[in-house]
């Protein structure tokens, strides 16, 4: 192994210097930098296998200590009453030197902790010049890119979109391309999912305002076709005052309120209920980690068969909290989704990322506590919710450095 040191300007500059003078089979040992710029070791003819081997089977130090002379043997009577000793007890009598272990080889972990170190460095050198050359050769994209990331929309979600970029545009100002982007592929349902009646059940985690939302749907419904042909049902026997607080709602619209616990039960009460045009079932509001989800919604799977079920998805809620609420309540196939709470949401780039992942599209809006007034039928409202996020991004702009955009989109394989 031929081992040199080389000392450059820049990384860029002393990894030519190694590769014209050791080739391209040469292997970085460590760099840092110095007075005169950075300094680089590289090796040529490095076998990391060999060397691991050779460290395995690397021997034990044996320590010489000088011996004594061998004793002249003294012949001595023995007495007969003393047994001779046997050749199966001399082992017994024989002092054995402790072996020493070898010391492990420090210098060798952190030869590879550095040689991992360097290859980080350099993925994300090219990831820069990836990302960098990306902007040069696809203005538009990057541009997408990096409004959409301003808005916290997801990078595996802002890729997906950017490449639906045309090469050219006839707008007048490029800025406009995100949110024509995200306008034409937001999943929306085109007409209010409940204007036709039938059974609807809002499920959702605890605290997404399920039961402020089957209030407004209610009331959006009596104020077209009266409280005459409406019933809602509770399912929620967990959380205290929760069918006391749907009473209120349907003691004010003149509906009646039922409650059921369990599959056998629910089932009964809408058999009650047929002649009703639109039932509204509020479920208990769980977790998606709560043990308790299963039996929930397997009483509505089966006690409520037919019903089309809604997600109320709040929309304040991290990016990764919203995955999970999709993926723990995917088992009642959601026809669509709620988006609850946007009026307290910092940011709208997680809920919109959501949905746009899980293609979950939105039925309505929920942007406020009035009801009926802060419930939107999606289909209204896409444009708004598009710029609403757009305002919010520009409001509180998220740290996004040219390392984030390099680490995201510049294409560079990632290792541990």
């Amino acid at each position: 192994m031929k081992i040199k040191r080389y000392t450059a300007v820049s990384m860029r500059a002393a990894l030519a210097q190694v590769r014209a003078e050791q080739g391209p089979d040469a292997v970085i040992l460590s760099s840092r930098r110095g007075e005169d710029g950075i300094e680089v070791i590289a090796a040529v003819d490095y076998d990391e296998a060999l060397f691991a081997d050779a460290k395995r089977q690397r021997p034990a130090p044996i320590i010489a200590t000088p011996q004594a002379p061998a004793p002249q043997p003294v012949p001595v009577a023995a007495p007969a009453s003393m047994p001779r000793p046997t050749p199966a007890a001399a082992p017994a009598l024989a002092q054995r030197a402790p072996q020493r272990s070898a010391a492990p080889d420090m210098g060798y972990g952190a030869m590879q902790r550095e040689l991992q170190d360097l290859r980080r460095v350099v993925e994300t050198g090219l990831a820069g010049m990836t990302w960098s050359d990306k902007r040069l050769r696809e203005p538009l994209q990057a541009r997408v890119l990096e409004e959409l990331s301003a808005m916290d929309i997801a990078p595996d979600v802002a890729l997906a979109l950017a490449a639906l970029t045309p090469r050219r545009t006839s707008l007048e100002n490029p800025s406009h391309i995100p949110l024509a982007l995200l306008a034409k592929h937001l999943p929306i349902v085109n007409d209010p999912t409940c204007v036709s009646g039938g059974i609807t059940a809002v499920v959702g985690p605890t605290g997404a305002g399920k039961t402020t939302t089957i209030a407004k749907l209610a009331a959006r419904w009596c104020m077209q076709h009266g409280s005459e042909d409406l019933a809602l049902v509770s399912t929620d026997g967990y959380r205290i005052g929760a069918r006391e607080q749907l009473m209120t709602y349907a003691r004010i619209l003149g509906a009646p309120m039922h409650a059921a616990n369990g599959a056998q039960e629910l089932l009964r009460v809408l058999e009650r209920l047929r002649s009703k045009k639109l039932i509204l079932i509020d479920t208990a509001g769980m977790g998606p980690r709560d043990e308790r989800l299963t039996e929930q919604l397997s009483a509505l799977k089966y006690g409520a068969s037919g019903a089309r079920v809604l997600l109320a998805l709040p929309a304040q809620a991290e990016g990764q909290a919203l995955d999970e609420i999709v993926c723990a309540f995917v088992r009642v196939k959601p026809a669509a989704c709620i988006l609850t709470k946007v009026d307290e949401a910092a940011s709208l780039g997680a809920a919109i990322s959501t949905v746009l992942r899980h293609k979950l599209k939105i039925a309505y809006i929920c942007n406020g506590q009035r009801v009926p007034e802060d419930l939107h039928a999606s289909h209204l409202k896409r444009i708004w919710l598009v710029r609403a996020a757009l305002a919010l991004g520009q409001r509180s702009p998220s740290p996004r450095d040219e390392a984030y955009f390099a680490r995201n989109f510049g294409g560079a394989a990632a290792h541990a």
